[in-house]
């Protein structure tokens, strides 16, 4: 995927830029790396990112192709819509330079099996849209709101270990899950059978599971009901497109000497008596500072990364927990404006049955059983500002798990250059994700004027995840237990940040940036952190 100038955030990584002695040194500029590279900016550090990437933005970035415009990773937020904690985090960070469109009320549409469901905006109105579609579960529907915010208030309390020392997370970890509600690492479907026997209820309320990447039998519930809370209110989508959050972040950085480097990609983290002190990049250049941060996942920092001596504590500790998904996404680009073609400012998620858990087996085993889950969406009707940047044309964004295994012949190829039966392929899943589409837009297919697939080799390539996985490590029960999953590590002067110490999402990553740079801050930050926590005068 190629980005055009205007969409690229960051800058070239050419050895006679660096400009240091730099006070911070961060690995990969998703918004875990960003959040924490801003706060640590406010403060008035000089912080390098290093991205390997063309752009900055990770999962947030934008390209363009063709006259049209995708978001790769960003498809809706929630929490944006009021003073919330994310909104004024959000803010904060981007110093106000992001503004956020609200979706339509009825913002998620579920096909299940057929039959059509929707999640209304508004607590109240959601609760009142399931009783009225299932009015014998009353009690059911109104415990399991009740159990939503039951879970968030822990997770708020759990949320602050992740600010702990490693050796205070192994002492405090265990007994605080003792004294969490049940539900909090049980998985989804576990909690969720005690509250009703009707398997339809439980597939609707779980009809987001793609937004977490694991169905209910899988996931953990605490996972759940974050995503389930956070789309209370609706989804909103960044005005001009998700690259918009990272292009707001750098200015921050750059006032106090920093810089975001593109095409920077490190080889190792430098390591000397024990203490991480330094990068090396892959054209050699090696670079010191105090603090060393990756944000590039816990699998690519501990198996990639480290010496393998200091590194293989944490490599023991990663066999507890497991790679998530991957996924193939299909970009489309249409000849008519979202208006014309009556496109919606809401996402459609389409499942062959409640069977959440038997139709990913069944699809997982044979490739050509029918998708376990569609998500499709409609960025240009979504975003008021896209039109003013590509007159008369509208976009369509697809995804669709799909194994790392069946690219596995490829791995290791160059992207571009993999080949006839790779491309062969990607036009099978292509024809195959727009028969989807088309089944229930049929008005689109005279207005096809581009379609592009990715695949989970397109995220391994300009994500650097190795297998391709879309959140990180799993959210199941088993990785809510562990006790090293936190800002600091073992190794002094190296810290984490991003979706794996925290959460997956836009609000999730830029959250563990916020927890990084609190915890390498300390009592330095409060200040900073009590004006963005505290609400706004109404």
């Amino acid at each position: 995927m190629s980005t055009s100038s205007h969409l690229r955030t960051g800058r070239r990584y050419r050895r006679q830029r660096l400009q240091g002695p730099y006070d911070a040194l961060i690995i990969g500029s998703g918004l875990g790396g960003l959040s924490c590279a801003a706060l640590l900016a406010e403060l008035g550090w000089k912080v390098a990112v290093f991205e390997q990437h063309y752009t900055a933005g990770g999962y947030t970035h934008s390209y363009e192709r063709a006259g049209y415009e995708w978001d790769v990773g960003l498809h809706y937020v929630g929490d944006m819509g009021a003073s919330t904690l994310a909104r004024r985090c959000m803010d904060f960070l981007s110093e106000g330079q992001v503004q956020w469109q609200a979706m339509d009320a009825d913002y998620d549409h579920f096909e299940i099996g057929g039959e059509h469901y929707t999640a209304i905006a508004g607590r109240q109105a959601y609760q009142q849209e399931l009783i009225a579609r299932f009015p014998g579960e009353r009690r059911a529907i109104e415990r399991y709101f009740v159990l939503l915010d039951r879970v968030g208030r822990a997770m708020s309390v759990y949320t602050l270990t992740r600010l702990l020392k490693p050796w205070q997370m192994r002492l405090c970890l265990p007994a605080l899950l003792r004294l969490l509600p049940a539900g909090f690492r049980r998985t989804t479907r576990a909690v969720l059978a005690e509250l009703t026997d009707n398997a339809t209820l439980i597939a609707v309320l779980t009809a987001q599971w793609g937004d977490l990447g694991l169905p209910p039998g899988e996931s953990a519930f605490v996972m759940h009901a974050l995503i389930a809370r956070h789309y209370l209110y609706g989804g909103y989508y960044p005005v001009g497109g998700s690259w918009r959050i990272a292009a707001s972040m750098l200015p921050r950085i750059r006032r106090h000497g920093g810089e975001v480097f593109t095409y920077a990609r490190v080889e190792r983290i430098l390591v000397r008596d024990g203490r991480a002190y330094g990068l090396r990049l892959v054209d050699g250049e090696e670079i010191a500072a105090p603090h060393i941060i990756s944000a590039v996942g816990v699998g690519n920092t501990f198996s990639q990364l480290l010496p393998d001596a200091i590194a293989q504590p944490y490599r023991d500790r990663l066999q507890q927990v497991r790679t998530s998904s991957a996924h193939v996404g299909l970009y489309i680009g249409l000849k008519a404006s979202a208006a014309d073609l009556e496109l919606p400012r809401r996402n459609l998620w389409i499942y062959p049955s409640t069977d959440y858990e038997g139709d990913l087996a069944r699809f997982q085993a044979d490739p050509t059983a029918p998708w376990p889950v569609v998500y499709i969406s409609f960025p240009s009707a979504k975003d008021p500002d896209y039109l003013r940047r590509h007159p008369g044309t509208a976009t369509v964004e697809i995804v669709a798990p799909a194994p790392f295994s069946w690219f596995e012949a490829w791995d290791g190829s160059r992207w571009g250059q993999r080949g006839s039966d790779y491309e062969a392929l990607k036009t099978q899943l292509r024809d195959r994700l727009l028969e989807v589409l088309l089944a229930r837009m049929p008005q689109l297919r005279k207005h096809i004027d581009h379609v592009e697939v990715s695949t989970p080799l397109s995220t391994q390539h300009f994500n650097a995840y190795q297998r391709g996985e879309l959140y990180g490590i799993d959210h199941d029960p088993a990785r809510f237990a562990q006790n090293w999953l936190s800002a600091a590590t073992e190794i002094p002067g190296l810290w984490l940040s991003g979706q794996d110490i925290l959460s997956c999402g836009v609000v999730g990553a830029m959250m563990s940036g916020v927890l990084t740079a609190q915890a390498i801050a300390g009592r330095r930050l409060w200040p900073i952190m009590k004006n963005i926590l505290r609400p706004a005068a109404i």
